[in-house]
């Protein structure tokens, strides 16, 4: 009897063919190494066998076109996961193994890991919201991967001076969207919870939130509207937890964990959201859209910047010199239940505003 028309082969073709959503076919013609197969289509059938628990036969194995190190900050902030898996997917489609390296309070730290990745012979390094995003850290650690020749690419947090393409979201963009529909919706007394002011995202975002308060609120203390806390849900809660207590109705935050950490702040203090005060996060993490209330956020473009952090490594590995100007990436507003139109009684009692917030 011939292989295919044995019960468990036929269910294999069966499920991989529904996972991938090509036909039993093209199934067998890849497993079987066979041409007139797309690349697309090859590439769901390798993927549909990862997600079904099937080990890939020895002739799908592609031969490694070398070590890539990916650095990231940790993993308990669901965008960095997020990052790291589109990251990695994308460069193991063009061949590279990407090796992994995450960090945590007391754990290893990037140069230590830095050093592992040179001990193990990588091809270049892609950093995510690294030490180069920390403008009180120094920057002689990149210039010396740069000195040996090693390619690098910087994710979130341009670094100004070091010779290596850089990659980020336009956070001033980020807090125009959350500004507005906050005004729109009638807020007038907008709050900022933002991260350490030492981070370049954190600073971009506090200072595109502070000249849009002086521009479009006629704000002169626009220190008494912004809170720099942690990067977490206990730092968005007592960020939030003091503009809220200080008449804030409306409260944008660097992250989606700190967001969640303001809606906490909220309940706490015997607020609802959003009918008494909104919240807005940063990231569009997985999962949150299902949270209670499902939060409104800005979307980072995470597929976009890893396809371009991506391609200029693999450009700089192969030889070819990458842009040295940094690529800002727009984000999205995503409008979903923890943002609502301003009480009343805020309402009235509302900075009377300069200009209008679309201007």
């Amino acid at each position: 009897m011939h292989p295919s028309t044995l019960p468990h082969v036929r269910t294999r073709l069966t499920d991989l063919a529904e996972q991938a959503g090509v036909s039993t076919a093209t199934v067998s013609r890849v497993l079987n190494g066979k041409h007139g197969v797309s690349a697309q289509a090859r590439q769901a059938v390798l993927a549909a066998l990862d997600v079904l628990g099937y080990e890939r036969p020895e002739k799908l194995r592609m031969r490694s076109a070398g070590l890539v190190g990916l650095v990231v900050p940790e993993l308990t902030n669901p965008v960095f996961p997020a990052f790291a898996q589109v990251i990695e997917t994308m460069l193991t489609d063009r061949g590279y193994t990407p090796l992994l390296c995450t960090q945590s309070p007391g754990g290893t730290t990037e140069d230590q890991y830095v050093e592992l990745l040179l001990e193990h012979g990588v091809d270049g390094i892609l950093f995510v919201s690294g030490l180069h995003a920390d403008t009180s850290a120094g920057k002689e650690r990149y210039h010396r991967l740069r000195g040996r020749g090693i390619p690098v690419v910087l994710v979130n947090g341009f670094a100004e001076g070091v010779d290596a393409p850089s990659v980020s979201t336009d956070d001033a963009a980020a807090m125009q969207q959350a500004f507005r529909h906050l005004y729109q919706l009638g807020h007038r007394r907008i709050g900022l919870a933002v991260g350490p002011t030492r981070f370049v995202p954190s600073r971009r975002k506090r200072d595109a939130f502070v000249a849009l308060l002086t521009e479009h609120l006629g704000v002169t203390d626009p220190d008494a509207h912004v809170v720099s806390t942690l990067f977490t849900v206990e730092g968005g809660q007592a960020a939030a937890a003091e503009l809220f207590a200080s008449g804030h109705t409306a409260v944008v935050c660097g992250s989606d964990l700190m967001a969640l950490g303001a809606v906490r702040a909220a309940r706490s203090m015997g607020l609802s959201v959003p009918e008494d005060v909104s919240v807005v996060g940063f990231d569009d993490s997985p999962l949150i859209a299902f949270t209670d209330p499902p939060l409104t956020t800005v979307r980072q473009p995470v597929a976009a910047m890893g396809h371009a952090a991506v391609s200029a490594l693999v450009a700089e590995i192969t030889g070819n010199r990458a842009a040295r100007a940094e690529l800002l990436f727009h984000p999205e507003l995503v409008v979903r239940g923890s943002t609502g139109a301003a009480p009343a009684a805020a309402a009235d009692d509302a900075v009377t505003p300069t200009a209008d917030a679309n201007a």
